[in-house]
């Protein structure tokens, strides 16, 4: 698995008691860090356990590891079958990608790849021309699944879970304290997080401060939110991108499946509140390439999802947008 955007990164926000059951790990994973906070004395839950957890699904979906089931459907080998971690978040894939219009498309890896972000470097080389031979293979609607294998109705095609991957192993893990009986826990990979429970340090639902857009390393916490048995994602273009040495130009880490093009949105950040990381992962995602008026549309017309937007109106005025259900979490610092 590859990186994926989480511009913004969510704070903790906690006092400081003592409490003996409270257990915080910590590690690497998936090109970012991780840290999981909960509530019990379960013996089976440490490092190990969840760096298990973390390799089954980069044996699955990484597209960084040459011999994961990904990489090599991606390389064209036959007769691969997929696991069930693969299946539900392809499924999933397939159910946003119909939502979003096509925006949030995994088949969009060839262009991650010429555009230099991901595990194949940058063609120096890379044209218009090419892009639109690149374009004739994007649409995730080229692909299903049968007999657990992955059909497509053109050739060489490359699936990249990365929008949606790391959000799918924050719930397993999540999954995973739940089946040792945890009720109290926030799961955080490189910024995506789900939660349960409360904070029993404080007795109250996890806080967590949300990042404002910069172009640099500082981070200036200005909201907050408060959640419960949910996930919270985010993504945003301020920070992850590259300049073309040639050009000049900037390419932003979210790709355009409609036109190929890596230019900037008008959304700076999108943080998405669903019951699943996986899904808050990729509807964020989507929103970043839809641009604001499209992702507004559509966020306001999913029940199962509730969105703040940080972006550029018009008038080149920074504002934000945020769905009925998010502004009644939503804190002001």
């Amino acid at each position: 698995m590859k990186y994926i955007l989480p511009i913004l990164i969510f704070f903790l926000i906690s006092c400081q008691e003592e409490n003996n059951e409270y257990k915080v790990l910590q590690g690497n994973a998936f090109g970012t860090t991780y840290g999981i906070q909960f509530f019990s004395d379960a013996k089976a839950i440490n490092e190990k356990s969840i760096d298990s957890i973390f390799d089954k699904l980069n044996q699955s979906m990484s597209t960084y590891i040459t011999y994961s089931d990904i990489s090599k459907i991606n390389s064209g080998y036959e007769n691969i079958k997929v696991d069930d971690a693969f299946l539900e978040v392809f499924n999933s894939a397939k159910k946003i990608y119909n939502e979003s219009e096509g925006y949030f498309d995994p088949t969009v890896g060839l262009l991650v790849n010429a555009y230099g972000f991901g595990p194949e470097g940058y063609d120096e080389n890379f044209t218009k021309t090419e892009l639109d031979s690149l374009m004739t293979y994007v649409g995730f609607d080229k692909l299903r699944i049968q007999n657990r294998q992955v059909l497509s109705t053109k050739p060489h095609f490359y699936i990249d879970f990365n929008a949606i991957a790391k959000g799918y192993a924050v719930d397993r893990v999540a999954i995973f304290l739940e089946q040792n009986g945890i009720e109290n826990y926030l799961v955080e990979i490189g910024g995506e997080v789900r939660v349960k429970g409360k904070n029993k340090r404080t007795d109250q639902l996890w806080k967590l401060g949300i990042d404002m857009p910069t172009e640099n390393d500082e981070r200036i916490l200005k909201y907050a939110t408060e959640l419960s048995n949910e996930a919270l994602a985010t993504s945003g273009n301020y920070r992850k991108f590259r300049i073309d040495s040639a050009t000049g130009n900037k390419f932003v880490h979210t790709i355009n499946p409609k036109t190929g093009l890596a230019k900037k949105s008008n959304i700076l950040s999108a943080s998405i509140i669903a019951k699943t990381c996986m899904e808050a992962d990729a509807y964020a995602t989507a929103c970043m390439a839809m641009g604001f008026s499209k992702a507004k549309i559509m966020v306001e017309s999913l029940e199962e999802i509730d969105a703040f937007f940080i972006y550029i109106n018009d008038e080149g005025e920074q504002k934000t947008f945020s769905t009925k259900g998010f502004q009644e979490k939503l804190i002001e610092l």
